[in-house]
């Protein structure tokens, strides 16, 4: 019998076989068709519908100067136009930097003249030139409301109300380009949080985490294999969805690839977070029937109140700080701020460190109670 010494050739191999796991892997989630339909289809689809809706809202948008006067019939006439939706206070920097990127219709300026001087008020209104139907439209709508005001007064008086109109350069803020961080998000969540859950539910039920421990394998590199796997999957959806959007429908890339590929990097930290939340679904799921319920508790109320299909500021007060406190949120808004205004990971220090601060804590969780078996 030979007893020949053991060659780094016949070595056990962990890299080999963490490769061989993701592969094995990615080919069971290219065969799933729920993967393919919540990470892939259904983001298209909604990306789709809204990019041939457009951005045709029949709503404005529009903010007041801090050095408006506000304490008149006049604004108060123009604020109660069902059409418009006034801005939160803001700075008036703040104003300008939004009515630049196409996120307001209008601003208004409102001052009011000294006594016994007519016209006893004046109106300033400012809109983005590159939004040419919207401004239109809600100069048009203003005028109406000034026009109106004026014609209250009998008598012949002189006109009250002047009105001045300016017209900024600036850029288009489509519907495409808040939908589509959204729906990227919302494609990164899933992967992460069904994908993982039902993978490893799977895997336990058939007893291959039994089989890989009679193995010499590490068992972190069954988790690491299983991971790049989703992560290949996932950021190929990335890729595809952005390219979409991009090509076909317009969506902003404000820097070109240097934008695309930041997106991509923001990406790829949202999806490890979203793989604790996949991890520790599978360790409180008792079978495979167990995990949409208890995935849905983690994604719908995101999907829902994380800003991926409305603002956040649309909800009401009580409502938005929850809003706020899920991940998914600070995903979405870091996707849009990179997406549109140029933004890089390096200058978004509060949605990065609020992201890694969810994923410490649910790896912390999911460490201390996870189960193989």
């Amino acid at each position: 019998m030979s007893n020949k010494p053991v060659t780094p050739e016949h070595k056990y191999s962990q890299v080999r076989a963490t490769i061989a796991i993701s592969k094995a892997s990615l080919r069971s989630i290219l065969r799933n068709p729920s993967s393919v339909i919540f990470t892939l289809l259904f983001p298209l689809i909604f990306i789709i519908v809204f990019g041939f809706i457009g951005g045709g809202s029949s709503r404005f948008d529009i903010g007041f100067y801090s050095k408006s006067d506000i304490n008149n019939p006049l604004y108060h006439s123009i604020i109660n136009v069902e059409n418009f939706n006034i801005e939160d206070p803001l700075t008036d920097a703040e104003l300008d930097a939004k009515l630049e990127k196409g996120e307001t219709d209008a601003l208004l300026l409102i001052t009011k003249n000294p006594p016994g001087t007519m016209p006893e008020y004046n109106v300033e209104v400012k809109t983005n030139k590159a939004k040419p139907d919207r401004s239109n439209l809600v100069k048009l709508l203003i005028s109406q409301v000034i026009t109106s005001f004026n014609l209250q007064l009998k008598n012949g008086q002189p006109q009250i109300v002047t009105i001045k109109q300016t017209d900024i350069e600036g850029r288009v803020f489509r519907t495409i380009d808040f939908i589509l961080p959204g729906q990227l998000g919302f494609s990164i969540l899933s992967a992460g949080v069904f994908g993982t859950a039902f993978v490893f539910i799977s895997l336990k039920e058939t007893l291959v985490i039994k089989r890989f421990f009679a193995t010499p394998i590490n068992r972190n590199n069954i988790v690491l294999g299983e991971a790049i796997s989703r992560l290949i999957f996932s950021i190929s959806g990335s890729v595809i969805i952005i390219s979409i959007g991009h090509f076909l429908f317009g969506f902003t890339l404000i820097n070109g690839v240097w934008t695309f590929l930041n997106m991509l990097i923001v990406s790829v930290v949202g999806l490890i977070v979203f793989l604790g939340f996949g991890f520790f679904v599978s360790n409180i799921a008792k079978n495979l029937n167990a995990v949409p319920p208890i995935a849905n508790l983690i994604t719908l109320p995101q999907f829902l109140l994380a800003g991926t299909f409305f603002s956040i500021d649309a909800f009401p007060a009580w409502l938005q700080p929850i809003s706020r406190a899920l991940p998914l949120t600070y995903l979405n808004d870091a996707l849009r701020k990179i997406a549109f205004d140029g933004a890089t990971i390096f200058t978004l220090p509060k949605e990065m460190l609020i992201l890694v601060a969810w994923g410490v804590v649910i790896y912390a969780v999911t460490i201390k109670f996870f189960k193989w078996e």
